[in-house]
Protein backbone atom coordinates (compact mmCIF):
# COMPACT_ATOMS: atom_id res chain seq x y z
CA UNK A 1 0.00 0.00 0.00
CA UNK A 2 1.13 3.55 -0.73
CA UNK A 3 1.63 6.09 1.76
CA UNK A 4 -0.79 8.12 0.00
CA UNK A 5 -3.45 5.20 0.40
CA UNK A 6 -2.68 5.15 4.23
CA UNK A 7 -3.16 9.00 4.22
CA UNK A 8 -6.55 9.01 2.73
CA UNK A 9 -8.00 6.44 4.73
CA UNK A 10 -6.35 7.81 8.14
CA UNK A 11 -8.57 10.04 10.50
CA UNK A 12 -7.37 12.95 9.77
CA UNK A 13 -8.67 13.26 6.28
CA UNK A 14 -9.18 16.79 7.25
CA UNK A 15 -5.49 17.72 6.06
CA UNK A 16 -5.07 19.05 2.41
CA UNK A 17 -4.22 16.06 0.07
CA UNK A 18 -0.96 17.48 -1.85
CA UNK A 19 -0.51 17.91 -5.42
CA UNK A 20 0.82 14.58 -5.97
CA UNK A 21 -1.72 12.80 -4.33
CA UNK A 22 -4.29 15.44 -6.11
CA UNK A 23 -2.58 13.65 -9.74
CA UNK A 24 -2.83 10.19 -8.68
CA UNK A 25 -6.42 10.00 -7.00
CA UNK A 26 -7.39 11.96 -9.97
CA UNK A 27 -6.06 9.72 -12.20
CA UNK A 28 -7.91 6.98 -10.13
CA UNK A 29 -11.19 8.67 -10.40
CA UNK A 30 -10.66 8.94 -14.10
CA UNK A 31 -9.48 5.08 -14.44
CA UNK A 32 -12.91 3.95 -12.12
CA UNK A 33 -15.32 5.74 -14.02
CA UNK A 34 -13.22 4.42 -17.14
CA UNK A 35 -13.88 1.02 -16.17
CA UNK A 36 -17.75 1.45 -15.63
CA UNK A 37 -18.32 3.26 -18.64
CA UNK A 38 -16.25 0.38 -20.72
CA UNK A 39 -17.83 -1.95 -18.64
CA UNK A 40 -21.38 -0.83 -19.38
CA UNK A 41 -20.99 0.17 -23.06
CA UNK A 42 -18.63 -1.81 -24.16
CA UNK A 43 -19.13 -5.50 -22.55
CA UNK A 44 -23.01 -4.30 -21.92
CA UNK A 45 -22.22 -5.40 -18.38
CA UNK A 46 -25.35 -4.42 -16.11
CA UNK A 47 -24.55 -1.13 -14.23
CA UNK A 48 -24.88 -3.10 -10.51
CA UNK A 49 -21.33 -4.91 -11.52
CA UNK A 50 -20.20 -2.30 -13.28
CA UNK A 51 -20.66 -0.14 -10.40
CA UNK A 52 -19.00 -2.89 -7.92
CA UNK A 53 -15.93 -3.56 -9.97
CA UNK A 54 -15.18 0.45 -10.84
CA UNK A 55 -15.30 1.10 -7.27
CA UNK A 56 -12.79 -1.94 -6.12
CA UNK A 57 -10.23 -0.04 -9.11
CA UNK A 58 -10.57 3.25 -8.00
CA UNK A 59 -9.73 2.61 -4.54
CA UNK A 60 -7.32 -0.33 -5.85
CA UNK A 61 -5.40 2.97 -8.13
CA UNK A 62 -5.81 5.51 -5.20
CA UNK A 63 -3.42 3.02 -2.76
CA UNK A 64 -5.98 2.12 -0.12
CA UNK A 65 -5.82 -1.50 0.95
CA UNK A 66 -8.24 -3.28 -0.63
CA UNK A 67 -9.94 -4.61 2.45
CA UNK A 68 -10.82 -0.81 3.52
CA UNK A 69 -11.87 -0.54 -0.15
CA UNK A 70 -14.75 -3.13 -0.05
CA UNK A 71 -15.71 -1.91 3.71
CA UNK A 72 -16.34 1.74 2.56
CA UNK A 73 -18.39 0.42 -0.68
CA UNK A 74 -20.71 -2.10 1.40
CA UNK A 75 -20.98 0.41 3.53
CA UNK A 76 -22.25 3.08 1.24
CA UNK A 77 -24.38 0.40 -0.38
CA UNK A 78 -25.98 -0.98 3.11
CA UNK A 79 -27.00 3.00 3.75
CA UNK A 80 -28.30 3.76 0.66
CA UNK A 81 -30.87 1.24 0.25
CA UNK A 82 -31.66 1.50 3.67
CA UNK A 83 -32.17 5.00 3.32
CA UNK A 84 -33.82 4.96 -0.32
CA UNK A 85 -34.78 1.42 -0.90
CA UNK A 86 -37.94 1.08 0.97
CA UNK A 87 -38.98 4.82 -0.53
CA UNK A 88 -38.51 3.47 -4.39
CA UNK A 89 -40.69 0.30 -2.88
CA UNK A 90 -43.41 2.19 -2.08
CA UNK A 91 -43.05 3.92 -5.36
CA UNK A 92 -43.32 1.05 -7.50
CA UNK A 93 -46.14 -0.67 -5.54
CA UNK A 94 -47.91 2.61 -6.15
CA UNK A 95 -47.30 2.63 -9.53
CA UNK A 96 -48.33 -0.41 -10.27
CA UNK A 97 -51.70 0.01 -8.42
CA UNK A 98 -52.33 2.81 -10.44
CA UNK A 99 -51.27 0.89 -14.18
CA UNK A 100 -53.36 -2.27 -12.64
CA UNK A 101 -56.65 -0.66 -11.75
CA UNK A 102 -57.47 1.48 -14.76
CA UNK A 103 -56.76 4.92 -12.63
CA UNK A 104 -54.02 5.95 -15.32
CA UNK A 105 -56.35 5.43 -18.07
CA UNK A 106 -59.37 7.11 -15.81
CA UNK A 107 -56.98 10.23 -15.78
CA UNK A 108 -55.65 9.88 -19.38
CA UNK A 109 -59.43 9.21 -20.65
CA UNK A 110 -60.90 12.32 -18.43
CA UNK A 111 -58.14 14.59 -19.49
CA UNK A 112 -57.96 13.59 -23.01
CA UNK A 113 -62.14 14.48 -22.61
CA UNK A 114 -61.91 18.19 -22.47
CA UNK A 115 -59.57 18.80 -24.48
CA UNK A 116 -58.40 19.55 -28.18
CA UNK A 117 -57.28 20.86 -31.15
CA UNK A 118 -54.52 22.97 -29.80
CA UNK A 119 -54.77 22.17 -26.11
CA UNK A 120 -54.06 18.32 -27.11
CA UNK A 121 -49.57 18.72 -26.43
CA UNK A 122 -50.60 20.85 -23.17
CA UNK A 123 -52.82 18.09 -22.06
CA UNK A 124 -50.31 15.00 -22.76
CA UNK A 125 -48.13 17.35 -20.81
CA UNK A 126 -50.55 17.12 -17.97
CA UNK A 127 -51.74 14.33 -18.23
CA UNK A 128 -47.55 12.71 -18.34
CA UNK A 129 -46.79 14.96 -15.28
CA UNK A 130 -49.42 13.60 -12.78
CA UNK A 131 -49.00 10.16 -13.62
CA UNK A 132 -45.17 10.18 -13.66
CA UNK A 133 -45.17 11.54 -10.21
CA UNK A 134 -45.62 7.90 -8.81
CA UNK A 135 -44.24 6.45 -11.93
CA UNK A 136 -40.68 5.05 -12.97
CA UNK A 137 -39.86 6.67 -16.68
CA UNK A 138 -39.72 3.20 -17.74
CA UNK A 139 -43.28 1.83 -16.82
CA UNK A 140 -44.53 5.69 -17.85
CA UNK A 141 -43.60 4.98 -21.29
CA UNK A 142 -44.74 2.05 -21.46
CA UNK A 143 -48.04 3.50 -19.79
CA UNK A 144 -48.53 6.35 -21.60
CA UNK A 145 -46.91 5.80 -25.18
CA UNK A 146 -49.89 3.88 -26.31
CA UNK A 147 -52.06 6.73 -25.41
CA UNK A 148 -49.85 8.97 -27.53
CA UNK A 149 -50.22 6.36 -30.13
CA UNK A 150 -54.28 6.29 -30.36
CA UNK A 151 -54.64 10.06 -30.00
CA UNK A 152 -51.93 11.02 -32.87
CA UNK A 153 -54.15 8.65 -35.03
CA UNK A 154 -57.68 8.83 -33.98
CA UNK A 155 -57.05 12.84 -34.01
CA UNK A 156 -55.06 13.08 -36.89
CA UNK A 157 -52.12 15.13 -34.89
CA UNK A 158 -48.12 14.45 -35.78
CA UNK A 159 -47.13 12.05 -34.01
CA UNK A 160 -44.30 14.07 -32.61
CA UNK A 161 -46.46 16.66 -31.55
CA UNK A 162 -48.38 14.91 -29.26
CA UNK A 163 -45.40 12.57 -28.42
CA UNK A 164 -42.74 14.44 -26.93
CA UNK A 165 -44.73 16.63 -24.50
CA UNK A 166 -45.44 13.06 -22.81
CA UNK A 167 -42.06 12.05 -23.02
CA UNK A 168 -41.21 15.57 -21.28
CA UNK A 169 -43.23 15.36 -18.72
CA UNK A 170 -42.34 11.84 -17.25
CA UNK A 171 -38.43 12.53 -17.81
CA UNK A 172 -38.51 16.29 -15.84
CA UNK A 173 -40.49 14.02 -13.40
CA UNK A 174 -37.87 11.31 -13.38
CA UNK A 175 -35.22 13.92 -13.19
CA UNK A 176 -36.14 16.42 -10.60
CA UNK A 177 -38.60 15.08 -8.81
CA UNK A 178 -38.58 13.31 -5.73
CA UNK A 179 -39.74 10.35 -5.26
CA UNK A 180 -38.02 9.45 -8.00
CA UNK A 181 -35.07 6.82 -7.34
CA UNK A 182 -32.18 9.78 -8.90
CA UNK A 183 -33.12 12.73 -6.36
CA UNK A 184 -34.21 10.35 -3.63
CA UNK A 185 -30.33 9.06 -3.87
CA UNK A 186 -29.00 12.53 -3.81
CA UNK A 187 -30.65 13.97 -1.64
CA UNK A 188 -29.57 11.30 0.66
CA UNK A 189 -25.98 11.76 -0.51
CA UNK A 190 -25.51 15.75 -0.31
CA UNK A 191 -28.21 15.48 2.87
CA UNK A 192 -30.87 18.09 1.64
CA UNK A 193 -34.11 19.01 2.61
CA UNK A 194 -36.57 16.37 0.86
CA UNK A 195 -39.36 18.79 1.69
CA UNK A 196 -37.44 21.87 0.20
CA UNK A 197 -35.72 20.02 -2.56
CA UNK A 198 -39.20 18.88 -3.87
CA UNK A 199 -41.34 21.80 -3.76
CA UNK A 200 -37.88 23.84 -5.51
CA UNK A 201 -37.80 20.81 -8.01
CA UNK A 202 -41.18 21.83 -8.77
CA UNK A 203 -40.87 25.07 -9.41
CA UNK A 204 -38.22 24.49 -11.83
CA UNK A 205 -40.15 21.72 -13.47
CA UNK A 206 -43.03 23.64 -14.43
CA UNK A 207 -41.64 25.95 -16.85
CA UNK A 208 -38.91 23.36 -17.87
CA UNK A 209 -41.74 21.05 -19.01
CA UNK A 210 -43.11 23.76 -20.76
CA UNK A 211 -40.31 24.84 -22.97
CA UNK A 212 -38.90 20.98 -23.84
CA UNK A 213 -42.42 19.82 -24.32
CA UNK A 214 -45.37 21.70 -25.80
CA UNK A 215 -43.14 24.45 -26.90
CA UNK A 216 -40.51 22.36 -28.66
CA UNK A 217 -42.71 19.72 -29.95
CA UNK A 218 -43.96 22.38 -32.72
CA UNK A 219 -40.37 22.20 -34.20
CA UNK A 220 -39.55 18.49 -33.33
CA UNK A 221 -42.97 17.82 -35.54
CA UNK A 222 -41.79 19.25 -38.49
CA UNK A 223 -38.46 18.08 -38.31
CA UNK A 224 -39.42 14.62 -38.24
CA UNK A 225 -43.02 13.43 -39.36
CA UNK A 226 -44.08 10.27 -39.18
CA UNK A 227 -47.35 8.66 -38.26
CA UNK A 228 -48.30 6.63 -34.91
CA UNK A 229 -47.21 2.96 -36.37
CA UNK A 230 -50.09 0.79 -35.82
CA UNK A 231 -47.98 -2.08 -35.00
CA UNK A 232 -46.90 -0.61 -31.38
CA UNK A 233 -50.20 0.00 -30.24
CA UNK A 234 -50.86 -2.77 -27.62
CA UNK A 235 -54.05 -3.37 -25.39
CA UNK A 236 -54.23 -0.60 -22.64
CA UNK A 237 -54.31 -2.27 -18.82
CA UNK A 238 -57.95 -0.94 -18.37
CA UNK A 239 -59.61 -2.83 -21.42
CA UNK A 240 -60.29 -5.85 -19.00
CA UNK A 241 -61.71 -4.67 -16.04
CA UNK A 242 -65.53 -3.80 -15.58
CA UNK A 243 -64.91 -1.24 -14.05
CA UNK A 244 -62.18 1.46 -12.53
CA UNK A 245 -61.65 3.98 -9.94
CA UNK A 246 -63.00 7.72 -10.10
CA UNK A 247 -60.69 10.32 -11.55
CA UNK A 248 -61.01 13.03 -7.78
CA UNK A 249 -59.91 9.81 -6.00
CA UNK A 250 -57.34 8.80 -8.39
CA UNK A 251 -55.82 12.22 -8.39
CA UNK A 252 -55.67 12.53 -4.90
CA UNK A 253 -54.63 9.68 -4.27
CA UNK A 254 -51.31 10.32 -6.38
CA UNK A 255 -50.90 14.01 -5.18
CA UNK A 256 -51.13 12.58 -1.37
CA UNK A 257 -47.09 11.73 -0.83
CA UNK A 258 -46.95 15.13 -2.46
CA UNK A 259 -49.46 17.40 -0.45
CA UNK A 260 -47.89 15.47 2.68
CA UNK A 261 -44.30 16.48 1.99
CA UNK A 262 -44.66 19.53 0.49
CA UNK A 263 -46.98 20.52 4.28
CA UNK A 264 -44.37 19.01 5.87
CA UNK A 265 -41.44 22.15 4.76
CA UNK A 266 -44.69 24.39 4.82
CA UNK A 267 -44.72 23.46 8.43
CA UNK A 268 -40.81 23.56 9.12
CA UNK A 269 -40.69 27.43 7.31
CA UNK A 270 -43.55 28.77 9.37
CA UNK A 271 -43.83 27.58 12.95
CA UNK A 272 -39.31 26.64 12.84
CA UNK A 273 -39.63 25.01 16.21
CA UNK A 274 -39.04 21.50 16.80
CA UNK A 275 -40.64 21.05 19.49
CA UNK A 276 -43.83 22.47 18.68
CA UNK A 277 -46.30 19.79 18.93
CA UNK A 278 -47.68 20.78 15.23
CA UNK A 279 -44.20 20.33 14.09
CA UNK A 280 -43.55 17.15 15.29
CA UNK A 281 -46.89 15.81 13.74
CA UNK A 282 -45.90 16.97 10.54
CA UNK A 283 -42.04 16.15 10.46
CA UNK A 284 -43.90 12.60 10.90
CA UNK A 285 -46.92 12.50 8.70
CA UNK A 286 -44.76 14.14 5.96
CA UNK A 287 -41.54 11.88 6.13
CA UNK A 288 -41.00 10.45 2.76
CA UNK A 289 -42.03 6.61 4.20
CA UNK A 290 -44.98 8.05 6.25
CA UNK A 291 -46.02 9.99 2.95
CA UNK A 292 -46.01 7.10 0.23
CA UNK A 293 -47.12 4.26 2.96
CA UNK A 294 -50.38 6.36 3.75
CA UNK A 295 -50.71 6.54 -0.39
CA UNK A 296 -50.61 2.91 -0.77
CA UNK A 297 -52.70 1.67 1.64
CA UNK A 298 -55.24 4.98 0.74
CA UNK A 299 -55.15 3.49 -2.80
CA UNK A 300 -55.94 -0.17 -1.73
CA UNK A 301 -59.41 1.59 -1.35
CA UNK A 302 -59.72 4.31 -3.91
CA UNK A 303 -58.21 2.37 -6.38
CA UNK A 304 -57.92 -1.43 -6.12
CA UNK A 305 -61.34 -1.92 -4.66
CA UNK A 306 -63.41 0.40 -6.90
CA UNK A 307 -61.55 -1.93 -9.82
CA UNK A 308 -63.24 -4.69 -8.22
CA UNK A 309 -59.96 -6.30 -6.85
CA UNK A 310 -60.32 -9.20 -4.45
CA UNK A 311 -57.85 -9.64 -1.22
CA UNK A 312 -55.47 -12.21 -3.36
CA UNK A 313 -55.42 -9.87 -6.17
CA UNK A 314 -54.02 -6.77 -4.17
CA UNK A 315 -51.70 -8.90 -3.10
CA UNK A 316 -50.23 -9.98 -6.17
CA UNK A 317 -50.21 -6.11 -7.33
CA UNK A 318 -47.75 -5.53 -4.72
CA UNK A 319 -45.57 -8.65 -6.06
CA UNK A 320 -45.44 -7.72 -9.12
CA UNK A 321 -45.19 -4.02 -8.08
CA UNK A 322 -42.01 -5.37 -6.19
CA UNK A 323 -40.21 -7.62 -8.85
CA UNK A 324 -38.82 -5.00 -11.55
CA UNK A 325 -37.16 -2.88 -9.19
CA UNK A 326 -34.69 -5.33 -8.12
CA UNK A 327 -32.27 -3.95 -10.71
CA UNK A 328 -32.72 -0.93 -9.63
CA UNK A 329 -32.56 -1.18 -5.90
CA UNK A 330 -29.10 -2.77 -7.15
CA UNK A 331 -28.00 -0.12 -9.58
CA UNK A 332 -28.49 2.34 -6.47
CA UNK A 333 -27.08 0.94 -3.77
CA UNK A 334 -24.05 -0.41 -5.90
CA UNK A 335 -23.93 3.92 -6.69
CA UNK A 336 -23.97 4.85 -3.09
CA UNK A 337 -21.26 2.43 -2.65
CA UNK A 338 -19.14 4.02 -4.94
CA UNK A 339 -20.70 7.32 -3.54
CA UNK A 340 -18.90 6.06 -0.34
CA UNK A 341 -15.63 4.77 -1.67
CA UNK A 342 -15.33 8.15 -3.57
CA UNK A 343 -15.29 10.11 0.02
CA UNK A 344 -13.34 7.76 1.91
CA UNK A 345 -10.67 7.94 -0.64
CA UNK A 346 -10.23 12.12 0.01
CA UNK A 347 -12.09 12.17 -3.72
CA UNK A 348 -14.70 15.05 -2.13
CA UNK A 349 -12.22 16.77 -0.48
CA UNK A 350 -9.95 17.02 -3.62
CA UNK A 351 -13.10 18.46 -5.67
CA UNK A 352 -13.88 21.02 -3.13
CA UNK A 353 -10.21 21.85 -3.34
CA UNK A 354 -10.12 22.06 -6.80
CA UNK A 355 -13.33 24.01 -7.73
CA UNK A 356 -11.99 26.79 -5.07
CA UNK A 357 -8.63 26.94 -7.06
CA UNK A 358 -10.90 27.15 -10.24
CA UNK A 359 -13.30 29.33 -8.83
CA UNK A 360 -16.32 27.31 -10.55
CA UNK A 361 -19.60 27.43 -8.90
CA UNK A 362 -20.71 24.21 -6.95
CA UNK A 363 -23.63 24.37 -9.12
CA UNK A 364 -22.21 24.56 -12.35
CA UNK A 365 -19.62 22.03 -11.10
CA UNK A 366 -22.19 19.30 -10.36
CA UNK A 367 -23.98 19.88 -13.35
CA UNK A 368 -21.43 19.56 -15.76
CA UNK A 369 -19.95 16.31 -13.36
CA UNK A 370 -23.10 14.77 -14.34
CA UNK A 371 -23.64 15.59 -17.86
CA UNK A 372 -20.15 13.83 -18.56
CA UNK A 373 -21.36 11.20 -16.46
CA UNK A 374 -24.37 10.62 -18.31
CA UNK A 375 -22.81 10.86 -21.99
CA UNK A 376 -20.53 7.98 -20.47
CA UNK A 377 -22.67 6.06 -19.52
CA UNK A 378 -25.90 6.74 -20.98
CA UNK A 379 -28.05 5.92 -17.55
CA UNK A 380 -29.56 8.69 -15.80
CA UNK A 381 -29.25 7.15 -12.30
CA UNK A 382 -25.65 5.92 -12.37
CA UNK A 383 -24.96 9.76 -13.75
CA UNK A 384 -26.96 10.91 -10.26
CA UNK A 385 -25.51 8.70 -7.80
CA UNK A 386 -21.75 9.19 -9.22
CA UNK A 387 -21.82 13.04 -9.60
CA UNK A 388 -23.69 13.15 -5.57
CA UNK A 389 -21.26 11.40 -4.53
CA UNK A 390 -18.39 13.78 -6.18
CA UNK A 391 -19.90 16.99 -4.93
CA UNK A 392 -21.38 15.92 -1.66
CA UNK A 393 -18.37 17.67 0.57
CA UNK A 394 -19.36 21.10 -1.97
CA UNK A 395 -22.97 21.24 0.54
CA UNK A 396 -21.54 21.64 3.63
CA UNK A 397 -21.25 24.99 4.10
CA UNK A 398 -24.52 25.51 1.65
CA UNK A 399 -27.82 26.86 3.14
CA UNK A 400 -30.87 24.50 3.02
CA UNK A 401 -32.60 26.14 -0.01
CA UNK A 402 -28.63 26.09 -1.76
CA UNK A 403 -28.21 22.26 -0.87
CA UNK A 404 -31.87 21.82 -2.34
CA UNK A 405 -30.47 23.20 -5.46
CA UNK A 406 -27.23 20.97 -5.92
CA UNK A 407 -29.45 18.44 -5.81
CA UNK A 408 -31.57 19.75 -9.04
CA UNK A 409 -28.71 20.97 -10.69
CA UNK A 410 -27.24 17.17 -10.67
CA UNK A 411 -30.14 15.96 -11.65
CA UNK A 412 -30.68 18.21 -14.06
CA UNK A 413 -27.18 17.27 -15.51
CA UNK A 414 -28.53 13.36 -15.78
CA UNK A 415 -30.59 14.36 -18.21
CA UNK A 416 -27.91 16.09 -20.99
CA UNK A 417 -28.23 14.30 -24.85
CA UNK A 418 -29.76 10.63 -24.16
CA UNK A 419 -28.10 8.77 -27.04
CA UNK A 420 -27.28 4.96 -28.38
CA UNK A 421 -26.17 3.86 -25.24
CA UNK A 422 -29.40 5.25 -23.16
CA UNK A 423 -31.72 2.33 -22.93
CA UNK A 424 -34.68 4.83 -22.96
CA UNK A 425 -33.52 5.90 -27.05
CA UNK A 426 -34.24 2.82 -28.02
CA UNK A 427 -37.20 2.54 -26.13
CA UNK A 428 -38.71 5.65 -27.91
CA UNK A 429 -37.12 4.92 -31.32
CA UNK A 430 -39.50 1.32 -31.21
CA UNK A 431 -42.08 2.67 -29.81
CA UNK A 432 -42.26 5.72 -32.08
CA UNK A 433 -40.69 3.79 -35.25
CA UNK A 434 -38.34 6.23 -36.17
CA UNK A 435 -34.89 5.77 -37.47
CA UNK A 436 -31.44 6.66 -35.07
CA UNK A 437 -31.12 10.26 -36.69
CA UNK A 438 -34.90 11.09 -36.01
CA UNK A 439 -34.05 9.53 -32.73
CA UNK A 440 -31.46 12.16 -32.52
CA UNK A 441 -33.23 14.97 -33.42
CA UNK A 442 -36.01 14.55 -31.40
CA UNK A 443 -35.86 12.70 -28.50
CA UNK A 444 -31.95 13.59 -27.90
CA UNK A 445 -32.66 17.67 -28.57
CA UNK A 446 -36.01 17.58 -26.34
CA UNK A 447 -33.30 15.64 -23.00
CA UNK A 448 -30.58 18.47 -24.05
CA UNK A 449 -33.01 21.19 -23.60
CA UNK A 450 -34.58 19.95 -20.26
CA UNK A 451 -30.99 19.94 -18.79
CA UNK A 452 -30.21 23.07 -20.39
CA UNK A 453 -33.44 24.86 -19.33
CA UNK A 454 -33.13 22.77 -15.16
CA UNK A 455 -29.88 23.80 -15.16
CA UNK A 456 -30.30 27.45 -15.88
CA UNK A 457 -33.19 27.89 -13.93
CA UNK A 458 -31.61 26.57 -10.79
CA UNK A 459 -28.56 28.64 -11.23
CA UNK A 460 -30.62 31.64 -11.48
CA UNK A 461 -32.78 30.39 -8.34
CA UNK A 462 -29.46 30.48 -6.73
CA UNK A 463 -28.76 34.15 -7.30
CA UNK A 464 -32.21 35.23 -5.43
CA UNK A 465 -32.96 32.68 -3.20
Amino acid sequence: MTRLGVEMLAADTAEPITSAGHAQLGLAVLAGIAVIVLLITRFALHAFLALTIGSLALGALAGAPLDKVITSFTTGLGATVASVGVLIALGAILGRMLADSGGADQIVDTILARAGGRAMPWAMVLIASVIGLPLFFEVGVVLLIPVVLMVARRGTYSLLRIGIPALAGLSVMHGLVPPHPGPLVAIDAVGANLGVTLALGVLVAIPTVVIAGPVFSRFAARWVDVPAPERMIPQRPSEELERRPGFGATLATILLPVVLMLSKALVDIVVDDPTHTVQRVFDVVGSPLIALLAAVLVGIFTLARPAGFAKERISGLVEKGLAPIAGILLIVGAGGGFKQTLIDCGVGRMVLEISEDWSIPALLLAWLIAVAIRLATGSATVATVSAAGLVAPLAADMSTTHTALLVLAIGAGSLFFSHVNDAGFWLVKEYFGVSVGQNLKTWSVMETLISVVAGGLVLLLSLVL
